[in-house]
């Protein structure tokens, strides 16, 4: 747990002891940790150096613990500082490259990225790096990426990136599709299926991409910036993305498939209240249905209407004659 503030579980170990005790000698420590006493006593001094322990005055060889609430507090102020200090650095750094990568050679638009952890590296700062959206073509076919990686993409989705994803129909049949469909869908992330996709995929917010590099030795990918290659990459996943059948949780938690020719009947209940003016909680409330289910309802139609505000979804509402216009 004190590993954010530099103690390895060693020094974590023998500091815990000590708090325990409040003071000890380096042999009663010793035993205690069932350690030798050099082995001890270097990490009495790492303590040391951190400010939590103490050699007594009147008897070098026992120690003494600072009290935490004042020693912990400094080093935790210190590395909330250093943190800060990283942060400006990377946001500078980031500033920089921007400016240098306005119109970058064109040997440097597309990385070669190879061996199975540089890949699964690459792949998850894709993902850390993202800010509004993420794409993603997923195969049954994993070589070093198994999948959309779950850490990253909770932390993404946390963070209010938009996650678009379609799935090979084997991904969904395997053993575990179903529960990682099940959690990507309870994040809100909208999943679609086809039979087949014609490459794992994945593009962040439309500037970087990454793609698999054929059958080689060794996993590689190719990993393409801003350039003609990269518009032709988000072409092909617009392209899949529209032929694909979404994918939906219902209430009971089961996953469905569900065509996108038109609104149902549920939707439109929802559509006439929220156009009558009702919120989504009010319109939740009056159908008997939960407030996400309203939410996912409403997203649905937008993508169905083709539209990326409310307002626009009211008024292809009325010209597509899913609801009648007040008065007619």
């Amino acid at each position: 747990m004190l590993g954010a503030i530099g103690l390895d579980d060693a020094q974590e170990t023998a500091y815990r002891a000590l708090v325990a005790l409040g003071a000890a000698d380096l042999t009663e420590l010793a035993r205690r940790l069932a350690l030798p006493e050099d082995e001890v006593a270097r990490l009495l001094r790492r303590l040391e150096g951190h400010g939590l322990v103490a050699q007594s005055s009147a008897r070098p060889d026992r120690w003494v613990v600072a009290p935490p609430a004042v020693a912990l507090s400094a080093l935790l102020t210190s590395r909330r500082y250093e943190l800060e200090r990283a942060e400006l650095a990377a946001a500078v750094l980031a500033a920089e490259f921007r400016t240098q990568a306005a119109e970058p050679p064109v040997h440097d638009l597309v990385e070669v990225v190879t061996g199975a952890g540089a890949v699964a590296r690459r792949f998850l700062q894709l993902q850390f790096g993202a800010e509004r959206e993420v794409c993603a073509l997923v195969t049954d076919r994993p070589v070093a990426i198994t999948g959309m990686e779950n850490d990253a993409e909770q932390e993404a989705a946390a963070r209010g990136v938009r996650y678009r994803v379609v799935l090979e129909r084997a991904v969904v049949t395997a053993p575990s599709g179903m529960a990682e469909l099940a959690a990507a869908l309870g994040r809100d992330e909208e999943v679609r299926v086809v039979d087949r996709v014609p490459t794992k995929l994945v593009v962040a917010d439309g500037t970087l991409a990454m793609v698999p590099l054929g059958r080689r030795a060794e996993p590689a990918a190719l990993v393409v910036h801003v350039s003609g290659l990269l518009e032709a990459l988000m072409g092909l996943f617009e392209s899949v993305w529209q032929q694909a059948m979404p994918l939906r949780m219902d209430e009971r938690g089961s996953v469905t498939e569900e065509p996108t020719q038109g609104p149902d009947a549920t939707d439109l209940a929802i559509l006439s209240l929220l156009l009558a003016g009702l919120t989504d909680v009010s319109a939740a409330k009056q159908l008997d249905l939960g407030l996400r289910t309203v939410q996912r309802r409403v997203k649905r139609l937008m993508e169905i209407a083709g539209v990326t505000t409310r307002l626009q979804l009211g008024w292809h509402a009325y010209e597509r004659g899913w609801v009648a216009r007040g008065g007619s």
